[in-house]
C-alpha cells in the first residue's frame, strides 16, 4: 500500500550532464554540461512534504529507507506523464511540474513524457464516464501546444527561480507515441499482458468506481494502465527512470507499473503522489469540471491568470503560496505575517500572483498582466498607453476590435458610431450628452468635441470606449 511521505535527509555527489528542450521541434534538444553538490539533494523529500508537494510514496517500506537512500545515492530520473487530451495544460496540471522542477532543481533529471498514444485511449483514472475518443490530427496539434507550456515553463524556471542553473539535472521531453506507433497488439500483450493478473486489475479504484456506475468501462479504459505501466518500464530501460510522479488519482497506475517492472526485470521502481489541486468550493481543477485556468496565453491571458490568484480566498493563500511557488518557507511565513498586520495591502495575494505567473507566463507575461490589471481596476492611461494590441484584446476579450482610418476633424460621436458602440441617430447622440460614455478612462459629454491626441486616442494609436459600466469597444486608429 501507499504510505505518507516522511520528513527525510538525502544527498549525492555525481556528476551528469543536463539537456533541456527549448523551442525546437519534439526530437530535438541542446547540451549543456554541469557539476552538481551533494548539499543541493539533502532533505529533498522533507522540504516537498513540508510544503505540501508530497501526500503519498510507493511501496510503503519506500516512505521511511529506500526512497531516500536511492536519492542519497546519485542523480536520480523522475518522470511525470501529461496526456495530451486538450491544447494546453491548466493550473491543475501545474503542481506536477513544479514537482518536476524541484527534483531538477535538486540535480535529479526528469522527463515530461507526452501521452501522445495513451491519450487516444483514455485514462479512466477520476472519470465517471469515458474520454471523447480523439483523432491522431487533434492528438498531434495538442501535443504541440503542451510542449509549448512545458517548455516555456521550465525555461522560465531557469531564467527566474534557479539559484544555479548549471548545476540543474537533464530535462527531457519525449512522447510515447514514439515506441507505440510500430508496435503490434499481439506482440504487446504477448510482452506485456502475461505479467498483469484480472484480479489485481479489476481491484483498482479507479476500475471499481466505473464498474459501479450506470456507464461502466470500456476494454480500452480498462487496457490504460497497461500502457502507462509500460512506458514506466520503457523509460526505466531507457534512462534509468525509477520514479513515476503523479497526482493521487494515478496511484493504481503508477502500482501498475511498479509491479510490472518487478516482474519483468526484478528491480524496484517507486511511485510519488501529488494532491490533486481544488477550487474553493473543493471542486477539482481542470477542464472536465468546466473551471479550467489554462497555461497558455492563448486561452487563458497573463492577466486572467494573475487575476485567478490574487482572488483566492484568504485561507486558501498560505497554501497555495507553499505548494506554487519557490519561495523558502521561511519567507513565506514573513509574508504571511506582514498580511496578518496589514491585511489590507494583500501582501500575499500579490506575491503569490506575481511569482505564479512569472513562472508560466515570464516576466514579459508578468508585466503584462500588471499593466492589465492598472488600466483596468486604477483607470491608469499611462498603463493604458503602454498596453500592446494583443493586450487590450485579452483584458477585453469580449469587445468588438475596429481598425478605421482617422479623419480629419473625426468627433467623438464620429468614434463611437465607428465602433458601433451607441444606437444610431438622435439616441446615440443624447447618450453621449447624458454622460453615459467613456473614452480612455474618462467622461465624453460633447458628441461635437474634436478628437484630441493624448485623450481620445492614446499615444499607441488606441481608444477604449465604454458605454454604461460593463460594454468596452476598441479602436485602432490608422493615419491616412
Amino acid at each position: 500500500m501507499a504510505a505518507p511521505i516522511a520528513r527525510s535527509c538525502c544527498g549525492v555527489s555525481r556528476l551528469k550532464s543536463h539537456v533541456i528542450y527549448r523551442k525546437t521541434p519534439l526530437t530535438s534538444c541542446v547540451r549543456v554540461l554541469f557539476h552538481t553538490a551533494a548539499s543541493r539533494r539533502t532533505g529533498l523529500l522533507s522540504s516537498l512534504y513540508n510544503r505540501g508537494i508530497l501526500k503519498e510514496a510507493f511501496p510503503e517500506k519506500a516512505a521511511q529507507v529506500e526512497l531516500p537512500d536511492l536519492l542519497r545515492s546519485g542523480p536520480q530520473t523522475i518522470y511525470c506523464g501529461f496526456d495530451p487530451t486538450a491544447d494546453s495544460l491548466h493550473a491543475g496540471n501545474l503542481l506536477a511540474i513544479i514537482g518536476l522542477l524541484h527534483f531538477r532543481d535538486a540535480g535529479h533529471d526528469v522527463i515530461a513524457l507526452l501521452g501522445g498514444a495513451t491519450a487516444r485511449i483514455g485514462d479512466p483514472s477520476g472519470k465517471a464516464a469515458e474520454r471523447e475518443r480523439l483523432c491522431p490530427a487533434t492528438v498531434e496539434r495538442n501535443a504541440r501546444g503542451i510542449l509549448e507550456d512545458l517548455q516555456r515553463i521550465f525555461n522560465n524556471h531557469e531564467l527566474y527561480f534557479s539559484s544555479d542553473p548549471s548545476r540543474m539535472g537533464r530535462v527531457t521531453v519525449t512522447n510515447n507515441s514514439h515506441w507505440y506507433k510500430d508496435r503490434q497488439v499481439v506482440e504487446f500483450l504477448s510482452e506485456v499482458g502475461r505479467y498483469f493478473r484480472m484480479g489485481t486489475m479489476l481491484s483498482r479504484h479507479s476500475v471499481q468506481t466505473r464498474l459501479r456506475s450506470a456507464v461502466g468501462m470500456s476494454y480500452s479504459e480498462f487496457s490504460y494502465q497497461l500502457f502507462q505501466a509500460f512506458d514506466f518500464y520503457h523509460l526505466h530501460q531507457l534512462h534509468g527512470c525509477r520514479i513515476q510522479l503523479g497526482g493521487t488519482d494515478q496511484l493504481g497506475n503508477i502500482m501498475s507499473g511498479h509491479e510490472f517492472i518487478h516482474k519483468k526485470t526484478g528491480e524496484d521502481v517507486y511511485g510519488l503522489t501529488i494532491p490533486l489541486v481544488t477550487s474553493s468550493m473543493g471542486d477539482k481543477l481542470g477542464k472536465t469540471a468546466g473551471n479550467a485556468v489554462w497555461l497558455s496565453r492563448d486561452k487563458t491571458s497573463p492577466f486572467e491568470f494573475y487575476q485567478y490568484f490574487l482572488r483566492l480566498p484568504d485561507n486558501s493563500v498560505e497554501g497555495y503560496l507553499k505548494l506554487f511557488t519557490f519561495l523558502p518557507l521561511a519567507e513565506v511565513q514573513k509574508v504571511m505575517e506582514q498580511q496578518r498586520r496589514e491585511p489590507d495591502k494583500r501582501t500575499a495575494h500579490k506575491r503569490l500572483s506575481a511569482e505564479v505567473t512569472k513562472l508560466v507566463h515570464g516576466k514579459e507575461g508578468l508585466e503584462s498582466a500588471k499593466r492589465c490589471t492598472d488600466a483596468l481596476y486604477h483607470s491608469d492611461i499611462q498603463a493604458l498607453e503602454q498596453m500592446s494590441d494583443v493586450e487590450l484584446q485579452e483584458l477585453f476579450r469580449e469587445a468588438p476590435f475596429h481598425e478605421v482610418f482617422l479623419d480629419p476633424g473625426s468627433t467623438v460621436l464620429d468614434a463611437c458610431r465607428r465602433a458601433e458602440a451607441i444606437p444610431e441617430g438622435p439616441r446615440g447622440y443624447q447618450m453621449i450628452q447624458d454622460g453615459g460614455v467613456w473614452m480612455n478612462h474618462q467622461r465624453a459629454v460633447n458628441p461635437e468635441q474634436i478628437l484630441i491626441p493624448g485623450q481620445h486616442i492614446l499615444t499607441n494609436g488606441l481608444s477604449l470606449i465604454r458605454v454604461g459600466k460593463r460594454n468596452f469597444y476598441i479602436l485602432k486608429w490608422i493615419s491616412m
